[in-house]
């Protein structure tokens, strides 16, 4: 990429998918452009971005000549491309197992609890808002315990765990799920948002957040 050629993020400003892939961008230095889709009009649905994204969701990233969707296959697109010392996904085979772990959490736990919980308030989806809240406290849990023992989820260091794990986190409380009973998981948000480059998910006053 040239140092003038911004990679191209289509995006929703309120969606945690295209948040972390966001941050991601920003926390690596690199120049990128915000084109925000219309979901709520269905412009992921229209021909020319079905184009980009067969499946009709965001965020899509377009790097000259390649077009990625998927937030976590993005997140390891741009890892191995432009993390040059390769912090965010270690070579170790360990290490990229660590943080395949909670990149699959990301694609489960976090997407079927704090995420759905968030997606019944904000826009109002028709889903268990009782289960999607015990899902989120449940995963809190585990997240808890384990960043009590170190600072970051996956290493001692930020990887692409904690940056595919920030977004629906550090936005709970708009799906109301109280995040007061986890000292450790604040912490953790606290350290990620005092990261050079970090920028913040769009917020919303709803849940807990109101």
């Amino acid at each position: 990429m040239s140092a003038n050629q911004a990679l191209k993020l289509y995006r929703h400003p309120l969606s945690g998918h295209s948040h972390r892939v966001e941050l991601a961008l920003s926390l690596l230095g690199l120049p990128y452009e915000l084109i925000d889709v219309d979901l709520l009009k269905g412009a992921h649905k229209q021909p020319e971005f079905l184009k980009l994204n067969p499946f009709g969701q965001v965020p899509v990233l377009v790097d000259g000549d390649v077009t990625l969707h998927d937030s976590n296959a993005i997140l390891v697109y741009l890892a191995n491309k432009y993390d040059a010392d390769r912090v965010w996904l270690p070579r170790d085979a360990k290490g990229q197992a660590d943080v395949q772990v909670w990149l699959s959490a990301a694609a489960g736990p976090i997407a079927f609890g704090p995420a759905t919980a968030r997606l019944i308030t904000v826009f109002g989806a028709k889903r268990d808002p009782q289960d999607a809240i015990a899902r989120a406290h449940a995963l809190l849990a585990v997240m808890e315990a384990r960043l009590a023992a170190q600072p970051f989820l996956a290493a001692r260091t930020l990887t692409l765990a904690d940056v595919a794990g920030y977004s629906y986190i550090s936005a709970a409380p708009e799906g109301n799920v109280d995040l007061a009973p986890y000292p450790a998981v604040r912490a953790w948000l606290a350290r990620i948002e005092a990261l050079p480059g970090f920028v913040p998910l769009q917020k919303t006053r709803v849940g807990l957040a109101a």
